[in-house]
């Protein structure tokens, strides 16, 4: 029924492997759309995953007017509509505009910014990472060479609590305690005020370090560089913008989102497998007061700062109602997957209907488990996990992936035979 192997892992190296693309970056974007099996994508892209109630209720109104109605969450905070007719492009380019989601067109597909969700309401940040945010906004979007960045090239601003500094972004902000902030690459600490600016430079010097070496590049880890020579590139490209800074060694990061119910000022919610109902949306809208916080890790954070512990209770309890999950106990946070059959052509596999089929198993993994619908592993995660791959003539293949241990495999026919593969490959 299943076989579990051990295979050798792969040792790491210092020195990324050099990629040159032969072909241009088709990132989806707004005014870029994808054909998927299901209709044409739209990639939206929503620097911090922040929303005012106003612009989501544009997005859920593209989404009924002119997609399948639902709102797809990805791995990055953005969101993404599907069942889009190929020529709608113009009339949703219009509404969203019109809301404020398309402040440069140029730019719209290298707005990429991930950040810390709870920033600025628990308590628990360094500093609040919103000015970083606004700024290094402001700054793509004013900056003619930052179209240039492909639109997989992602920017991390870590309010100092190490969550989003774990997802492997190309350029890191993180808070430090003396109220500067950490630049990576480059492995300096810079001062608040400059950091958005620091981050624009990191940026443009990877597109000058690309051009010189493997011709295109489409992420920092495609160079090819030693990092210490991206590093001193990165300090003279800050000492040339007059930005002050000093050398500091970052510290660790972790992969892990807020958990579901009431933290601080917000309640925080997951999605099963990042997928939102027009009617879940709607409600999300409804118990929001200003704005939205979409997560990396397919969550929702709406701040409540003020708001009675009866009205929290009542609109946490609004959320779950909604299908929501709202309980930190939930093994949902755990599972994720990747779109699959029927909306992906290369899918071997429904594997978010085997996700959710199998999810009482998925409470015996002592890792989270990503199911994907084959190889390319589309959305996967950072940090320790287990990926569950469809196979093409059936059945699915699980892999250990933690880094620095040798990863564990084990096949299994189908879903429910789930249980046995994991304590295969976890015992």
């Amino acid at each position: 029924m299943l076989a579990a192997v051990s295979t050798p892992a792969v040792p790491s190296s210092p020195q990324a492997t050099a990629v040159s693309r032969n072909r241009g970056d088709a990132c989806p974007g707004t005014l870029r759309l994808h054909a998927a099996d299901d209709g044409a994508l739209a990639r939206v892209r929503l620097p911090g995953g922040v929303l005012t109630v106003r612009q989501a209720r544009a997005l859920g109104e593209a989404a009924r007017l002119l997609g399948d109605g639902d709102l797809h969450l990805t791995s990055r905070g953005n969101v993404q509509l599907r069942g889009l007719d190929g020529g709608c492009g113009a009339e949703l380019a219009a509404l969203l505009g019109a809301a404020g989601l398309l402040p440069s067109p140029e730019h719209e597909r290298v707005r990429n910014v991930v950040a810390s969700p709870l920033s600025g309401l628990d308590g628990r940040g360094l500093c609040d990472v919103r000015p970083w945010l606004t700024g290094l906004d402001a700054a793509l979007c004013a900056s003619g060479r930052a179209r240039e960045l492909s639109g997989r090239f992602l920017f991390a601003l870590d309010d100092g609590r190490g969550d989003v500094g774990g997802l492997g972004a190309d350029v890191t902000l993180r808070a430090t305690d003396d109220g500067g902030a950490w630049l990576g690459p480059g492995g300096v600490r810079v001062s608040a005020q400059d950091a958005p600016r620091a981050a624009l430079v990191a940026a443009e010097t990877f597109l000058d370090a690309a051009r010189e070496t493997t011709g295109r590049a489409w992420r920092i880890s495609e160079l090819g560089l030693p990092q210490e020579e991206l590093a001193d590139r990165v300090r003279r490209g800050l000492t040339a913008a007059g930005i002050a800074h000093e050398e500091r060694t970052g510290s660790t990061a972790r992969t892990d989102g807020p958990a579901p119910g009431v933290t601080g000022g917000a309640l925080c919610a997951h999605i099963p497998l990042g997928r939102l109902s027009a009617g879940q949306w709607s409600t999300l809208t409804a118990v929001a007061d200003d704005e939205l916080r979409l997560t990396p890790w397919r969550g929702v954070v709406v701040p409540v700062p003020g708001r009675s512990p009866a009205r929290v209770a009542e609109s946490l309890a609004r959320l779950s109602a909604a299908g929501l999950v709202t309980d930190p106990d939930s093994p949902w946070p755990r599972v994720g997957a990747c779109v699959g059959h029927p909306g992906c052509a290369k899918s071997h596999s429904d594997v978010r209907a085997d996700a959710a089929y199998a999810l009482d198993a998925a409470r015996l993994s002592p890792l989270p488990l990503y199911w994907s619908g084959c190889e390319r592993r589309c959305g996967r995660p950072h940090g320790d996990r287990i990926d569950v791959v469809a196979a093409e003539g059936g059945g699915y293949r699980l892999t250990t992936a933690r880094p620095g241990r040798e990863p564990r495999t084990a096949a299994t026919t189908d879903a429910s035979h789930l249980a046995a593969a994991l304590a295969a490959i976890t015992s």
